[in-house]
């Protein structure tokens, strides 16, 4: 079938997979005996019980859906490579700070492959045994992080089974690599059969690896022995549990796990994860494989068969990585990308909503919510999908008792939550963003009434004011007429702070119950002009120890050190080559990105344009005392424009870089020193590099052009 086809279950696949993997995450690391003391069974989110958020970032999602980007970054081919895959890695993964358990050399599997990479040992061998070792090779993650590369070949698991393995062996090798592989080969398969028996045997087919097939016979003998999870649960515990394994999450235990979870969950979708988060090990890695399979074989409906796991996620997710604007998404913009890529695989067109907000999927709500504020006074009473109730594509939000007084609002998050006071934090994978709106980018809205008397609307923005706490600020109110409006905001400047979240509020002069359709929202393209000032501006308080603050944290670095500077705006150093802040996102196009900068002890130092991830971006600097042009293309820098000789240590100039098509200018102190030609980045972030020093960043802007 053509890929447009296969849109829905590609979207049930990534909903099952984020699904699954709060379900589980909440008892990560626990003891089986302690989630069955404690829970029971886990049926439902449990991160209330234990004070933690229920969207937090995981390495099962980022890695899921960052390390297939080797396709969309090398032009999709057919053949993907293992080294074209690691070079991915190295593209988005921030050491010690994104995407992988950070455990250390020889402890975790990926940390390990990650620096094999990073010393210049490219993958396969990355991830072999030769080098690391069987222990250290087949332990769990070359599963985690596979469901992609099967969503991307709907209908094709001898295609799935070969992108999985180029894959998985950047970091794994021997049994771990082929159990990926088979869940592979039953993901795509899914696509087109929903018997769970054939899936098994047609996955396991895919395989000559003679222990998993033998251990994968015996579960499956064992689960058609019995209904009772349980009893299965302990034949695997009693064979292969982690004792049995050396490393700290074998692959083994796992894979049988999953296998377990969907043999005796049937086609009840939320049984099948409630025996994967349930049975301990590695709870949300299990039932978020076990929830993409399930969703993609039995279709949307199975969700919503049970107890109501969509609405308390909401679509939301977040995909850290150095591709920081990219960070807070939601399950509809990830499966555009993967029909997309499925799409280009096959050499097919495919239509998709051009807006960021659309809501096309059956129950798809992108992230927004009835608004925190107000409580008291808040009249909408409800926000869901509006298929259900007018059979628009698009968002309902209804309201009851909307009159003076009293104010509707909803909203969708743009940055990071204020940390509550007191936190300790709440996850061991910390949530590293840029905001996915700025200031001055132009919002534009498609809203449908249905009333003759009909509220007005007001778009406002929360942001984080120079104390670090939410201000709000509120556009003047549209009259909405009957049927279609199209509606258009500028958000005002927040002197350079992050905007939290973007929302609509209606008013009425005189009382309303009823409801109105977002049929679609979107901004795009770099912001007007965004201006960050000296730091002491933008936080009075500051002191010569501050080393973090919110507007600070816009900035996605992999440089070693990054402060607020109390007499510029910030402080970056770097001890060896290629250290990198960026903010903005992919849709950043055409723009002039600006800073006054005092040259230190460095080779080479200056902006960044159009960054896609840390790794792939232009750049404007000063190298080694000459004014160059460079491309960044994963290890390689390449001088594409010299200027003239001369720049000294400790002088200060005003950098600019202009990227306007595939046209590249830099000016030193206003003056063009540099141009070139160059449109491999079509669009991306801005920031600054260093390369074996510091600089101080007097100021910082981007203007669109």
């Amino acid at each position: 079938m053509p890929v447009a086809q296969y849109r829905e279950q590609i979207y049930a696949g990534v909903l099952g997979k984020i699904i699954g993997v709060y379900l589980g995450r909440a008892v990560e690391g626990w003891t089986y005996d302690a989630i069955r003391s404690r829970f029971g069974t886990v049926d439902f989110y449990v991160n209330e019980n234990i004070g933690m958020p229920l969207i937090v970032p995981d390495d099962d999602i980022s890695g899921t859906f960052v390390f297939y980007r080797a396709l969309a970054d090398n032009a999709y081919p057919a053949a993907i490579t293992a080294r074209q895959v690691g070079e991915t890695w190295l593209n988005y993964v921030i050491e010690d700070k994104t995407i992988l358990w950070w455990g250390g050399l020889s402890r975790s599997t990926e940390h390990t492959a990650f620096l094999r990479l990073k010393a210049g040992i490219p993958a396969p061998q990355s991830g072999s045994i030769a080098l690391n070792g069987q222990s250290m090779a087949e332990q769990i993650g070359a599963e985690i992080f596979v469901d992609t590369w099967a969503m991307v070949n709907p209908g094709d698991p001898e295609r799935a089974v070969a992108m999985a393995r180029e894959a998985a062996s950047v970091s794994h090798d021997g049994l771990a690599v082929e159990a990926a592989c088979v869940l592979a080969a039953m993901e795509a398969l899914a696509f087109d059969e929903p018997r769970l028996d054939v899936l098994i045997e047609q996955g396991l087919s895919m395989t000559s690896d003679a222990r998993l097939l033998r251990m994968a016979g015996d579960m499956i003998d064992v689960c058609a022995k019995t209904d009772d999870w349980r009893a299965a649960r302990d034949w695997i515990a009693q064979h292969h549990g982690y004792e049995r394994y050396p490393g700290n999450c074998p692959m083994a235990t796992n894979h049988l796990a999953v296998l377990m979870a969907l043999m005796m969950g049937g086609d009840d979708f939320q049984r099948s994860i409630m025996i994967a988060a349930s049975a301990g090990w590695d709870t949300d890695c299990n039932a978020g494989n076990v929830g993409c399979l399930n969703a993609i074989r039995l279709g949307l409906p199975a969700l919503d068969a049970g107890a109501d796991l969509r609405k308390p996620v909401g679509d939301r997710m977040l995909v850290v990585s150095a591709d920081g604007g990219e960070c807070f998404t939601d399950a509809v913009i990830e499966t555009r990308k993967i029909v997309n890529a499925a799409a280009a695989l096959r050499g097919e067109a495919v239509e998709l909503p051009s807006a960021r907000y659309a809501f096309e999927y059956a129950g798809s709500t992108q992230g927004f919510a009835i608004h925190p504020a107000p409580i008291l006074g808040q009249a909408v009473t409800r926000v869901e999908n509006a298929a259900h109730t007018s059979g628009d594509a698009g968002l309902m939000i209804l309201y009851e008792g909307l009159a003076p007084g009293t104010r509707g609002t909803v909203s969708v998050q743009t940055f990071v939550d204020p940390e509550p006071k007191g936190a300790k934090g709440t996850s061991y994978f910390e949530v590293i963003a840029s905001p996915t709106l700025y200031p001055t980018q132009t919002v534009r809205a498609v809203v449908k009434t249905y009333d003759e008397g009909n509220p007005g609307l007001a778009f406002f923005v929360d942001y984080y004011d120079e104390n670090d706490e939410i201000a709000t600020l509120t556009g003047e109110p549209f009259a909405l007429a009957s049927g279609i409006n199209d509606l258009e905001w500028t958000v005002p400047d927040t002197g350079g702070h992050p905007i939290y979240r973007l929302g609509l509020m209606l008013t009425a002069a005189r009382r309303l119950d009823g409801a109105i359709a977002l049929l679609s929202l979107d901004w795009s393209g770099a912001p007007e002009r965004f201006v960050m000032g000296r730091s002491m501006d933008l936080s009075p308080s500051l002191t010569p120890w501050t080393t973090v603050t919110t507007w600070m944290n816009t900035f996605v670095s992999s440089a070693r050190n990054l402060a607020p500077d109390y007499t510029t705006t910030l402080s970056l150093s770097h001890p060896t080559e290629n250290g990198v802040i960026t903010t903005g996102t992919r849709d950043w196009a055409d723009y002039e990105v600006a800073s006054t900068i005092t040259f230190l002890q460095q080779r080479a130092a200056g902006l960044v344009a159009r960054a896609r991830g840390h790794r792939r971006y232009y750049a404007a600097a000063i190298r080694d005392g000459q004014a160059v042009i460079l491309k960044r293309r994963d290890e390689d820098m390449i001088v594409l424009a010299a200027g003239r000789q001369g720049y000294a240590v400790d002088e200060t100039h005003a950098l600019a870089l202009r990227v306007q098509g595939d046209r590249l200018v830099m000016l030193v102190d206003g003056q063009q020193v540099a141009e070139a030609v160059d449109g491999e980045y079509p669009s991306g972030g801005a920031g600054f590099v260093v390369d074996e020093g510091g600089i101080l960043c007097d100021g910082f802007s981007v203007a669109r052009i």
